[in-house]
Parts: structure tokens; C-alpha cells; sequence
């Protein structure tokens, strides 16, 4: 009886079924039922939310500090007061102040906004 369950198992495991048997439909509900009814916060995939960690800090150019700022974070915003934002986010996060120096939109080939380059120097 024990070596009927392993074998069982093994080939549960290994998915040994032909198709159109009851021991594959079991298999494919089993996968099915984890996909549909498995809570979202298990694998902790929450929406995204704009905030500080969506910028990252590149190495530095000619003495300016350079921040990959997420689109996500500056769609919201009015243009000219982007800049304003950047320096907000930025003062939060590492404590001092700095100033954006300029601020380049970053464009894929299709001409889509991917983000955008911050120059800053620190005041």
C-alpha cells in the first residue's frame, strides 16, 4: 500500500498522466484552484505606488549627483514645478539639500516616456 502512494506521488510529481485520464484533470484543477484562489498578499504583489524608492541614484557626471527618476512619480505633477518635486523627494530621503540642475525626459524608441534624468548639486 506505502509503494502505491510513493508511486503515485512520483508520478504526480513528475506528471506521468496522459492526458484525458481523472488524474490529470485533478493535476490541472489543483494548478488552476492555486492560481485563482491564492491571496494576492502571499507573493506581496501590491500595485504600485510612486513614491521615494522611485528614484535611483546613477554614478556621478562631472560633479553633479544624476537620479533615474520613475515617470510615475512626475506624471502628476504640472511641468514646471517637476523640478521642485524632485528636490522634495530628494531632501526626504537623503537629509540635505540639493538643487535640480536640469532635467532630461527619457524617450524609448517608439518616442514613449520611460522616466527622466535629474542632474542636482548639492546647496
Amino acid at each position: 500500500m506505502a509503494g502505491g502512494f510513493w508511486t503515485g506521488a512520483k508520478r504526480f510529481v513528475l506528471w506521468d498522466y496522459p492526458r484525458a485520464c481523472w488524474q490529470y484533470d485533478v493535476m490541472v484543477g489543483l494548478i488552476l484552484a492555486f492560481i485563482f484562489l491564492t491571496p494576492r498578499g502571499w507573493f506581496r504583489d501590491q500595485p504600485r505606488i510612486p513614491n521615494a524608492s522611485s528614484i535611483t541614484m546613477l554614478p556621478a557626471v562631472h560633479g553633479a549627483s544624476v537620479y533615474w527618476v520613475d515617470m510615475d512619480l512626475l506624471t502628476p505633477v504640472p511641468e514646471p514645478q517637476r523640478a521642485a518635486r524632485i528636490e522634495a523627494v530628494l531632501e526626504d530621503r537623503t537629509g540635505k539639500k540639493q538643487k535640480v540642475v536640469r532635467l532630461e525626459p527619457v524617450r524609448d524608441s517608439e518616442e514613449a516616456l520611460k522616466g527622466y534624468m535629474a542632474f542636482t548639486r548639492s546647496q
